[in-house]
């Protein structure tokens, strides 16, 4: 279906409502599958991390993966959830070719975290998302179909796999706030270490249920619902597109019609997969082979005490206790795993706005030239705090420091700062009587500036500056440069 113009989709869009509920599914970081000991290793050769348990050969018993549920109670603690403690696995039957049993274990009427929110920053400041439940439930296995012309393959790796699905109420407004939302939930996952968080490679996903409503009223629309959207960016998009579809649908008087659409981020629209009249029959019954399993205060408390310290409180504690501005600290704590680099430093400097400044200066070019991550950063952070150290002692300046110490550094990560500036002789002069005769010569070859600078022209002290340096081989302190500088040049 075509777009409508533009004067159209404003006053439409002016007119109505779009309510979006998302689902999401995150892998849980497990070294096995949720019910028997085959791995979940991304990346495998097809059909070879499977065993008689996965593939649901009769007389196979399932046996519960203790992690999972730790790492499912750990996000509902940190989405502020009540905790169920007397839980049950069920059967939701329907076929499916990557589905080997026939049927999923998953959880129906009891799930293991109920309620609880997330919080979102919007343009109108704080939102809270209202959660309806976190359930743990075992992946299905996937359906490649781009290898053969004719037929679909199947790899039933992932099949067994532990998921939790975190099911948002129908609190969201926009496709904005659905891309903070899940980046929100990312940095979550990536935070309490039970999700890598990687939308590319499967191991978080969203559905969306979308629908639109006229402002004011209570009543919802017909939702359709978009599966399988594998970005933040899609989920974003999808929303824009399939809300924009459904206001023009009203807006001709023709019914939404209860579907099930995909997403096609090649063109950017939605198309219909299959109508959903009613509610799928799925046939829950309990698991028989899986028995019934309570919680204890004290297993739950032993959690929550694991928890660690979540992104909110990092940005407090920078900006607190650290004295960091608040930019500073939002783009410290986007990554945990960056973040952590950065706390180790500040266990070996004071200097935490100088730590802070190489974390976002040469560290993350090093990173984005390198298409890397901070895993891969090969200087030690111990070793980078103490060359944030030297420079703020006045033994290197900030440009040797950064241009040639950790350079040398990142390509032979043997070497300490203070050794490669020994073998070197880079240390920072700040001796005036070495510096003055630089001085000195530097003025009296360009004396024409020197008249001009007299006549007004101040910012030619920047030009003295540059070549007072350029001619110590950059080892002068700059500080120092620029204040026998401009007592020189008054004096005269």
């Amino acid at each position: 279906m075509g777009y409508f113009c533009d004067s159209f989709s404003m006053n439409s869009q002016e007119k109505y409502e779009v309510v979006v509920g998302l689902e999401v599914h995150a892998q849980l970081q497990t070294r096995s599958k949720l019910f028997c000991g085959d791995s979940i290793a991304y990346g495998a050769e097809p059909n070879t991390q499977v065993s008689p348990i996965t593939l649901g050969h009769p007389g196979t018993l399932p046996k519960m993966n203790k992690k999972a549920v730790e790492f499912a109670i750990k996000m509902g603690l940190a989405c502020h959830c009540n905790i169920q403690k007397e839980n049950y696995f069920a059967r939701k039957n329907y076929f499916y070719p990557d589905l080997p049993k026939g049927y999923q274990i998953s959880q129906h009427t009891i799930p293991i975290c109920k309620n609880g929110h997330v919080l979102i920053q919007t343009d109108d400041g704080e939102k809270k998302i209202r959660l309806n439940r976190i359930h743990m439930e075992e992946d299905a296995g996937k359906s490649i179909h781009d290898i053969e012309e004719t037929e679909t393959c199947i790899d039933l790796n992932r099949a067994g796999t532990p998921l939790i699905e975190i099911v948002t109420e129908p609190d969201i407004r926009s496709g904005d706030e659905a891309f903070a939302y899940l980046t929100e939930i990312r940095k979550l996952v990536r935070y309490l270490e039970i999700c890598d968080g990687n939308m590319e490679e499967g191991s978080l996903r969203c559905d969306a249920n979308i629908s639109v409503r006229i402002k004011g009223e209570e009543k919802l629309g017909t939702k359709v619902e978009v599966k399988n959207l594998n970005s933040i960016r899609n989920v974003k998009k999808a929303i824009e597109v399939e809300s924009e579809r459904l206001i023009e649908l009203i807006e001709k008087g023709e019914p939404v019609i209860q579907q099930t659409r995909s997403f096609d981020a090649g063109n950017g629209t939605t198309f219909a997969i299959r109508e959903k009249e009613d509610a799928d029959d799925y046939r829950y019954f309990a698991d028989p082979d899986l028995a019934p399993f309570n919680l204890k205060d004290e297993f739950i408390e032993s959690i929550k005490s694991s928890i660690p310290v979540l992104q909110k409180e990092r940005i407090r504690r920078y900006k607190e206790e650290l004295s960091l501005p608040e930019y500073d600290a939002n783009l410290l704590t986007e990554d945990k795993t960056f973040s952590d680099y950065f706390e180790y430093i500040i266990k070996d400097t004071v200097h935490y706005k100088a730590a802070a400044n190489w974390m976002l200066g040469p560290v993350k070019t090093w990173l984005n030239d390198n298409n890397k991550d901070i895993s891969s950063f090969p200087v030690l952070p111990e070793r980078l705090a103490e060359l944030i150290n030297m420079v703020d002692a006045g033994e290197l300046s900030f440009s040797v420091a950064s241009g040639v110490v950790l350079q040398q550094m990142l390509s032979d990560n043997n070497k300490g700062p203070r050794e490669i500036a020994v073998e070197k002789n880079l240390f920072q002069q700040s001796d005036a009587n070495a510096i003055e005769p630089i001085i000195d010569a530097v003025l009296a070859k360009m004396a024409d500036k020197v008249s001009a600078y007299k006549k007004g022209k101040k910012g030619l002290l920047s030009l003295f500056v540059g070549e007072v340096m350029k001619q110590s081989k950059g080892k002068a302190d700059p500080k120092l440069v620029n204040k026998l500088l401009l007592e020189k040049l008054q004096s005269s």
